[in-house]
């Protein structure tokens, strides 16, 4: 990066319903497309984005980090206020910073943490239908944590990845899996230094074929052991998924979500 560059880090919030997710796809409506066009009507030039975990179709982000690199000189409030004046209802910038010459969205982070929300009554929602998965079968949110501990540490992940994942090592390092229910609600908190494709949604279909009891809690040291997505059940819904928060070296000075606190001190960067 030359000297007349400057490297921009912006924090994004979106609702994935009507996006076929992330990345840039011929003809069809992504975040990455709709956000480089807003920006770039704010710099008058073309501007490439990189984010820091890319999501798919259905997926929303609480706080997605991107950083772009631009000669054109801006103050951050004009790269916030003025992209989201050109972005659609569903996308939004929530916060601007200068980041280092060094710091990448993608390879700089020490870790992920995304939320994945299970509406648990009889009847579906006509409010969170696009923003919750819907299980009518009583979920046992206590057998769904306990399952889920298995999973914490490194492992190799090819039971919870997807069968096209590009992926060259299906090892990642999980730092917690959280359940727990808050009134008609089951929540899985988890974060990992990285995820392969789907592997969220695929252990969220595993816990919930052992909160329903149609699997036991061992299933999930089973699959870990089997090493073979063909035997790990049913791939979750989009809906409830939500990208909460990622973690990055405090130099950065990037805020971390309070939920970053639980991570051990020793947590290393994924590369």
């Amino acid at each position: 990066m030359n000297q007349n560059t400057n490297r921009i880090v912006l924090g994004i919030e979106y609702d994935g319903s009507q996006f076929a997710g992330w990345q840039w796809q011929t003809g069809k409506r992504t975040i990455q497309s709709v956000l480089e066009q807003a920006l770039s009507k704010v710099a008058n030039q073309p501007i490439t984005v990189i984010c820091a975990g890319r999501t798919d179709a259905g997926v929303h982000a609480f706080e997605q980090v991107v950083h772009f690199d631009t000669e054109v000189q801006r103050d951050l409030h004009a790269w916030m206020m003025g992209g989201n004046r050109n972005l659609p209802d569903d996308v939004r910038i929530i916060w601007a910073k200068p980041a280092l010459d060094d710091f990448h969205a993608r390879y700089s982070a020490i870790a992920r943490f995304y939320r994945y929300i299970i509406l648990n009554r009889p009847m579906k929602s006509a409010l969170l239908r696009e923003q919750a998965t819907w299980y009518s079968y009583p979920l046992n949110a206590e057998k769904m944590h306990l399952a889920a501990q298995t999973l914490v540490g490194n492992h190799d992940f090819s039971s919870f990845r997807a069968q096209g994942c590009q992926s060259k090592s299906p090892q990642r390092f999980m730092y917690f899996v959280d359940v727990q229910r808050q009134g008609q609600q089951v929540i899985i908190d988890i974060s990992a230094n990285a995820f392969l494709h789907h592997m969220v949604r695929n252990i969220a279909g595993v816990l919930m074929e052992i909160g329903a009891g149609k699997k036991p809690v061992e299933w999930t040291q089973d699959l870990l052991e089997i090493k073979d997505r063909s035997q790990g059940g049913v791939t979750a819904p989009p809906f409830g998924l939500h990208l909460a928060g990622v973690y990055y070296p405090e130099h950065y000075g990037i805020d971390k979500h309070p939920i970053f606190d639980k991570l051990p001190v020793d947590a290393k960067r994924f590369d």
